[in-house]
C-alpha cells in the first residue's frame, strides 16, 4: 500500500538543472574563453544528478580545465581544482535561483500538480535532492512550497549521492514508512537507480537533459516512464492502485 510519495526537486520539480548547466558553462568559459557555453551545456546532460563533485569533476577532465582551475585555488582558499571550479560558477547560479521570475518561468507544472494532490490526498511527502541545504530551501522558499514537504533530505544529510539509495533509505525512515510503501518521483537515471536501488517504486519524468539516460534504463515493473507530463497524474493514480493491488494479492 503506496502511503507516502518522494520528489526530487532539480528538474524534477524545477527545471534548476537548466540553470546549473548555464552556470557550469559560464564558469567554463571563464576558465577558458575559446569554449563555447552550448558544448559545456550539452556535456552536462552525462552528469545530471550527480553530486556538485561529481559533475564538477566530470567537466573539468572533460574539457581539460583542471590546470586553468587549479591556478584559481588560492583565489578562494580551496584545497582542490574543482572547489575553485565550483565557486567561480556560484555566484551566477546564486543569482538565478535568488530571481523568482526565472524560477516561474522554469517551473514543472505537471509534477508541481502532483505534489499538491498528494497533499491533498493526505499522504505524507518527502523531497530528496543532490543540492546543498541552502541552495534547496531557496528554491523552495520562493516557490513558496517548502511547507509542502514533511522531510526534506538534501546531499549533505548523506555520505553517498545518488545513484547510491541512501538518501531513499533515509527519507523511507523518516517518513516512517517501509520502502514497498513509498513512491519516488523523478528525472534523471541516476534518482531512479537511487530509489529502485531502494527497493522504491518510480514514477520518471524526464525532461530534456535527462531523456537519453533514462531510455537507457532497461525494463523495470517498478518503474513507469511519463513522456506525456499532462498525463502525469492519471498515471500516479493508476500506478498507485496497481502497486496496491499487488500488494493486497502478496497478502
Amino acid at each position: 500500500m503506496i502511503k507516502a510519495l518522494i520528489f526530487d526537486l532539480d528538474g524534477t520539480l524545477v527545471q534548476t538543472e537548466v540553470l546549473k548547466a548555464k552556470s557550469y558553462a559560464k564558469a567554463a568559459v571563464e576558465l577558458n574563453p575559446s569554449l563555447n557555453e552550448d558544448e559545456v551545456i550539452a556535456a552536462f546532460k552525462d552528469f545530471v544528478g550527480l553530486s556538485r563533485k561529481e559533475v564538477a569533476k566530470g567537466l573539468l577532465n572533460r574539457f581539460d580545465l583542471g590546470e586553468a582551475a587549479t591556478a584559481r585555488m588560492k583565489e578562494f582558499d580551496v584545497a582542490k581544482p574543482w572547489q575553485a571550479f565550483i565557486d567561480i560558477r556560484m555566484d551566477s547560479y546564486f543569482q538565478m535561483i535568488s530571481d523568482p521570475q526565472i524560477l516561474k518561468e522554469n517551473l514543472c507544472p505537471y509534477n508541481l500538480r502532483l505534489l499538491k494532490w498528494a497533499r491533498q490526498e493526505g499522504y505524507p511527502t518527502g523531497l530528496g535532492t543532490m543540492s546543498h541545504r541552502k541552495e534547496a530551501y531557496r528554491v523552495l522558499d520562493i516557490l513558496n512550497i517548502r511547507s509542502d514537504f514533511d522531510v526534506i533530505s538534501t546531499i549533505q544529510d548523506v555520505e553517498h549521492g545518488k545513484p547510491d539509495p541512501e538518501i531513499y533509505n533515509l527519507l523511507a525512515q523518516e517518513l516512517r514508512v517501509s520502502h514497498c510503501e513509498a513512491l519516488a518521483i523523478e528525472d534523471s537515471s541516476s534518482g531512479i537507480k537511487a530509489a529502485l536501488a531502494a527497493h522504491i517504486s518510480c514514477i520518471a519524468v524526464p525532461s530534456d537533459f535527462t531523456r537519453v539516460g533514462v531510455s537507457k534504463l532497461p525494463a523495470n515493473g517498478s518503474l513507469r516512464v511519463v513522456e506525456n507530463l499532462p498525463d502525469l497524474l492519471e498515471t500516479a493514480k493508476s500506478f498507485i492502485s496497481e502497486l496496491n493491488s499487488q500488494e493486497e494479492k502478496t497478502n
